[in-house]
């Protein structure tokens, strides 16, 4: 069905919110609203009224202004260039706005998400009369210098024998290839963000996302191609620990979405990334980094168009076989501008205001998370990091409820953690990981047998510390029997040398599977020694003095730590014989 270029006319505005009439559309068409052709989107279509959200602010546009609807759905341009870039809630290239009219962006003013103009350099890896398929790749091009992009067949194309392909320096708008179909195709591609992107199949992930953070690896990891929930009140993290997993995470291209957050937070990451060193290559952290900067000033709409890009963009990189990681901070933001869309359009609201379809969107959202055999048969995956900012650090509100009834790792932030300057401020009792049994192969094999039975013992003496504390807080810890004393301790130790973490020290920062098994050791060796010291007699008072133990903290912060362990040890051996002769 034609859709015909006959504009509409506005006849309501309430906010983002926009009525037409007399104008021929289908569901989720991109449409310019007003004399300053202001991009919005239809949600509805009630008889001949069509519903649109706006994406920027509607204020002062008029009914009988003019509606034109380009006939094309919300959709993002994929090729060479994306990387590095930093872009708001429907893929305007920030600093290309910048460079049109300062800091301030004016209403109405549009740019395409690449660059059409600058050249790649693009290299075949396929041939003439070669037959190729939908999303199968055809080409390369450097796109950073940690980053090969591969240039691959849009899923949605027939496929067919190879008549022409090039190579040389082409822009993204340049024909790079032609089939016997008659099919030609540049290196950019466009795909509608509500659309998942198809693959073969998708696979039981098994492999961790290795994020080096201590209580994240150790306690309570994500697989990859996973999905994490990050819950907690104002103030006790969750930008923070979703900074740390963008920096430090072992995923290949890191999508961050700014969603709903605060100005001076996202400037932080816009101002930081750039800076900050790539640990695997030693390149800038932006050459394998996109922002997608949607604050929460910024128009209510886009806020929702902003997850379903950013997704989008992660979806493109996984079906080049990368593994993406993608952080939305924060879901809650996002589902608030659901509930406002909501009552613009006098739907019913369900629990607490948000719209009865919450649920809904975010399981689709989240499964689009996944670990895939993509058409082109890599194996890619998609790890999808989202916060929630229950109001009060209330979990029991229905956007913290309804997501975790779709991720498989919650990692629960806790404020009295925050407030005793205890980060990161995950409670590590409330939180837990159900991809376990998936992953505990992958920490036989790649890092020590001993890892499962030393994580699980860690866990056992912090219950057990949690139980103890009640009878702590009644009659003193003195009271308590001499081996739980010992448990007190063991459990104080873990709490610090292992659990807590500085994010802002240069080497503790980011600790490595290697060094956090050492860690678990050193702790699991100490309480060994302090229970069979306890064992024939030795007071804990004595047992809790030992010298050794002040010693360990030095190894959180120390780069080549081998020695200094290698050193408490010995002392440590040493000083529980001198206790038990």
């Amino acid at each position: 069905m034609e859709v015909s270029n006959k504009p509409g006319i506005l006849k309501r505005i309430a906010g983002p919110v926009v009525t037409a009439v007399g104008l021929n559309a289908h569901m989720y068409d991109v449409v310019k609203v007003g004399n300053e052709e202001l991009m919005g989107e239809v949600i509805k279509i009630d008889g001949d009224d069509i519903i649109i959200q706006v994406y920027e602010s509607t204020t002062g546009i008029r009914p009988g202004e003019p509606v034109i609807n380009t006939g094309l759905s919300l959709a993002v341009e994929l090729g060479p260039g994306l990387l590095t870039s930093i872009y708001d809630g429907i893929q305007r290239p920030l600093e290309v706005l910048i460079e049109k009219m300062g800091n301030f962006i004016a209403r109405g003013v549009t740019a395409p998400g690449l660059d059409h103009e600058k050249k790649w350099e693009f290299k075949p890896v396929v041939s003439v009369n070669t037959a190729v398929r939908p999303g199968q790749i055809i080409g390369e091009v450097q796109e950073t210098r940690s980053i090969v992009h591969k240039i691959m067949i849009p899923p949605n194309a027939t496929g067919g024998i190879v008549r022409k392909i090039k190579s040389g320096s082409f822009t993204v708008d340049d024909i790079i290839i032609e089939l016997g179909s008659g099919e030609s195709f540049p290196m950019m591609q466009r795909w509608p963000v509500r659309v998942p992107r198809p693959y073969i199949e998708k696979h039981t992930p098994n492999i961790p996302l290795l994020t080096g953070q201590r209580i994240l690896d150790g306690l309570f990891p994500i697989a990859k191609g996973g999905t994490a929930a990050i819950p907690g009140p104002f103030g006790s993290g969750k930008t923070v620990t979703q900074q740390q997993l963008a920096k430090w995470s072992d995923a290949e291209i890191v999508v961050y979405i700014g969603c709903g957050e605060r100005g001076n937070e996202m400037t932080e990451v816009l101002t930081e990334f750039p800076e900050l060193t790539d640990p695997k290559t030693g390149n800038s952290l932006m050459e394998r980094t996109i922002l997608i900067a949607n604050t929460s000033n910024m128009p209510v709409a886009a806020r929702e168009a902003s997850v379903y890009t950013g997704i989008t963009l992660a979806e493109y990189f996984r079906d080049m076989g990368y593994d993406v990681a993608l952080m939305a901070d924060s879901t809650s933001r996002w589902a608030e501008a659901m509930r406002e869309i909501c009552s613009r359009l006098e739907e019913m609201p369900g629990e607490e205001g948000y719209p009865a379809y919450l649920s809904s969107r975010l399981s689709e959202f989240y499964e689009r998370a996944g670990l895939v055999q993509s058409l082109a048969g890599n194996s890619g995956s998609v790890s999808v990091i989202g916060a929630v900012s229950p109001a009060g650090g209330d979990f029991s509100e229905p956007v913290t409820q309804n997501t975790l009834r779709i991720v498989k790792v919650f990692w629960a932030l806790d404020a009295n953690l925050s407030r005793r300057r205890h980060f990161p401020a995950i409670n590590w009792l409330q939180s837990y990981s159900l991809y376990m049994a998936q992953l505990n192969d992958y920490y036989d094999e790649k890092v020590s047998p001993e890892w499962n039975k030393l994580r699980g013992w860690f866990m056992e003496i912090l219950q057990k510390e949690a139980e103890l504390q009640e009878i702590v807080q009644l009659v003193g810890s003195d009271a308590l029997p001499e081996t739980e004393q010992i448990t007190i301790e063991v459990a104080r130790m873990i709490r610090e040398l292992f659990l807590q973490q500085n994010g802002f020290d240069p080497v503790d920062t980011y600790c490595s599977l290697d060094k956090q098994l050492d860690l678990f050791k050193m702790i699991k060796c100490f309480a060994d020694l302090a229970y069979a010291a306890q064992a024939v007699g030795v007071p804990p008072v004595q047992i809790l003095s030992i010298k050794a133990k002040n010693e360990m903290p030095q190894i959180k912060f120390t780069k080549d730590y081998k020695p200094v362990l290698d050193k408490i040890y010995t002392e440590m051996d040493a000083e529980f014989k001198a206790l038990r002769a």
